[in-house]
């Protein structure tokens, strides 16, 4: 499956040191995982059961991680809902223009 991100900014993105190792698996995920309109809602993810998330990091990691890539603009919500209950998490690659990435040696 393509990416539907430009692959450049994506290699920045999970490069960017800005971010957790976590926000930046949570990044791959959205980033990679769903065609566009097709994402997941945040309730969805988060609401996942132990059983079927299996071996990834809970609800409130997943918020966490969450929290900090809206901190960076990395996810943007799309006007679905004023509350943010439910909104999908729609990825914007552009704030890797701005990556802290690490020195190449």
């Amino acid at each position: 499956m393509a990416l539907p991100h430009d692959a450049v900014l994506f290699a920045h993105a999970m490069r960017d040191m800005r971010l957790t190792w976590r926000a930046r698996g949570v990044l791959a995920e959205l980033a990679a995982g769903y065609q566009p309109g097709h994402e997941p809602r945040m309730n969805e993810l988060a609401g996942l059961s132990r059983a079927e998330r299996g071996n990834a990091e809970g609800r409130e990691a997943f918020r966490k991680a969450v929290a900090e890539l809206r901190q960076f603009s990395y996810l943007v919500p799309d006007g679905f809902s004023p509350t943010g209950v439910g909104e999908r998490l729609v990825v914007d690659l552009a704030p890797a223009k701005a990556a802290q990435l690490i020195p190449q040696y």
